[in-house]
């Protein structure tokens, strides 16, 4: 039976490993060799009985069991590093928290000091994103993104609904009243978050509007790059609430009275991570926000 310690040793690797879509990438940030970590983790694995990682042709994904020894390691660690905190006189909890610009700077920001004053004892780290990809999502302890909640790349809760329906600037707005958004869609290029959303295909649904052909698509993944990109006529997009200021000046227009209701903010927190109490406390911070 192997010591105590080398098996802290090979949980604390594993841990640390399955924070990067590969053991290459593992490697380069560990400052170990790619062949090291391998041999390290089917150590592990042969010690333990069990398959942790599964391999792919992309790099390597967290079995069952993996995602189940991540969550436990996770949540005794962040146990120990309180303990330790508390020995050295210091109380906090770092949390990350993944958010597009666009969000953070229309809705969070203003009320983030409102969360610092409550909770001093806890260091947040809030994480720009765009895609919120597999990889982006890797270095998250919590996400807030946008969209239906049809998703199944973490452990999703209803955040803030927000409908969603199309908007132009004045040139679009008047090309729309001119022929109704029927006749005027086929003219715009619907501008998107990602290649493979579906919020356009729901909303002409919705409306009651035949689906418009590829090439009428332009992919825009930043939100706030997307606004500036509808005022500047290169399209229309589908956004919320959170462009009242631009609504209010007249920079956009709403085109349609149709929305895609079940839009809006939900909380994703990635399945390899285990829910801590510092998460659930931001999380009702949240929930609670006006």
């Amino acid at each position: 039976m192997r010591p105590l310690f080398h098996h802290h040793d090979l949980l604390r690797l594993f841990v640390e490993t399955a924070r990067y879509p590969s053991f290459s990438e593992a490697a380069e940030a560990l400052n170990m060799t790619k062949g090291a970590i391998s041999y390290q983790v089917k150590t592990l694995e042969a010690d333990l009985g069990m398959v942790l990682f599964r391999r792919t042709s992309r790099g390597v994904r967290l079995t069952g069991e993996g995602l189940k020894l991540l969550a436990a390691c996770q949540s005794r660690y962040e146990e120990i590093e309180a303990e330790l905190n508390a020995l050295k006189g210091v109380s906090s909890q770092t949390l990350t928290v993944g958010v597009s610009t666009y969000f953070a700077a229309r809705w969070l920001s203003p009320r983030l000091m409102s969360f610092m004053q409550e909770h001093q004892d806890v260091q947040l780290r809030i994480q720009p994103m765009v895609q919120f990809s597999e990889r982006e999502m890797q270095d998250v302890d919590l996400a807030i993104k946008w969209g239906n909640g049809e998703w199944d790349d973490g452990v999703v809760t209803p955040f803030m609904p927000m409908p969603t329906f199309p908007v132009g600037n004045s040139d679009a707005a008047r090309l729309v009243e001119a022929l109704g958004i029927k006749g005027a869609i086929s003219h715009f290029t619907l501008l998107r978050d990602r290649d493979d959303s579906n919020a356009w295909s729901d909303w002409l649904n919705t409306a009651g509007l035949k689906q418009q052909s590829r090439r009428d698509v332009l992919i825009v993944p930043d939100p706030n790059v997307r606004v500036q990109a509808v005022i500047d006529g290169q399209g229309i997009a589908l956004m919320d609430d959170l462009v009242d200021n631009e609504l209010q000046s007249g920079k956009l227009v709403r085109l349609s009275d149709a929305e895609l209701s079940d839009y809006g903010y939900f909380l994703v927190r990635p399945r390899r991570v285990a829910q801590t109490v510092t998460a659930q406390i931001f999380s009702d911070w949240l929930q609670n926000q006006p």
